[in-house]
Parts: C-alpha cells; structure tokens; sequence
C-alpha cells in the first residue's frame, strides 16, 4: 500500500468534469482497486508469534497481514491476520509470545480483482461485513485493499467538493 493511497487515486480526477462523475458515476466509485495498492504485500508465516506480528503491523502502519506458508518458494496466501485477530486473542488472556499465528489467522479468504472498482469492493465488504479483501492481477496476489483505505479515497473525494 501507499503511504497516502488516497492522495495518488484522486490523480485520476484530473480528466474528470466539474461534477467529478464519469457517466453519472461517482468518479471515486469507478476508480479501479489497482490504483489503491502500490508495493509488495506484507506477510508473515504461520508459526510466527503474536508479538512479531504485532511488530510488523506497527512497523508497517497496516492493519494486516498475508499469511505465507513459504511452501515451493512461491507467495502464496494461506490466511490473513489482522490487527482484530492479535486483540481477540489477548482478550482471552494468550500468551502472545506463545501463541503462533496459524492459531488465529483466518482461513476464509476473499478475494478481489485488480480492476475491479472502489464502489464493487466497497459493495462487497458491506454486504459480508469484510475488513481486508485480498487483490490479485492475472492469478497473483499484489495487495490487500482495507476497509480504511476505501474511506479514505471516499472522503478525499468529499474534501474536494465530489
């Protein structure tokens, strides 16, 4: 992810209308997932503790994580542990030394296409109550889009009077 995901998507308003719509679509809606993520995707293995997966969300300022089983030498997303995984198990008194990620980390992936639109995934995470959907651009994976992250291209796009 970018350092400001939303500030290098509102690039795309430059050849917008007045109205900042395309075709009666609001010009954020029709924006494409891809142009949201931007560098590698943070990941993690499955026997990492809590503490180091704490450390690399703080490190990174992100909310999650991939889970790699690093299996063939190829990334590959196996789960995904989030910043609500690691409060829920310290919540129920683990030991986030001892506790290994493969524990906690959610299994249930969802998945998005690079070029699908802000307002699709918006829609998507809404209606399954999801926090991270996964991106992936010709079966690889190149990021993971937040809940956050579409809240904050939507109220840039606010703040410019969209």
């Amino acid at each position: 992810m970018t350092a400001d995901p939303d500030l290098d998507a509102l690039d795309a308003f430059d050849d917008l209308g007045e109205e900042g719509t395309l075709g009666g679509v609001s010009a954020v809606g029709s924006l494409t997932i891809a142009t949201l993520i931007d560098g590698p995707v943070a990941s993690t293995t499955p026997d990492a503790t809590l503490y180091e997966v704490a450390a690399l969300l703080t490190a990174g300022d992100i909310g999650a994580l991939v889970v790699d089983d690093g299996r063939d030498g190829e990334e590959v997303a196996t789960a995904v542990i989030t910043e609500r995984d690691v409060i829920r198990a310290l919540a129920a008194l683990a030991d986030p030394a001892e506790v290994r990620v493969h524990s906690v980390a959610s299994t249930d992936l969802v998945w998005c296409d690079a070029s699908a639109t802000v307002a699709k995934v918006a829609e998507l995470m809404s209606e399954r109550f999801l926090r991270h959907v996964l991106v992936e651009d010709d079966g690889e994976l190149v990021g993971i889009i937040s809940a956050r992250d579409l809240l904050g291209v939507y109220a840039a796009s606010e703040d410019l009077g969209d």
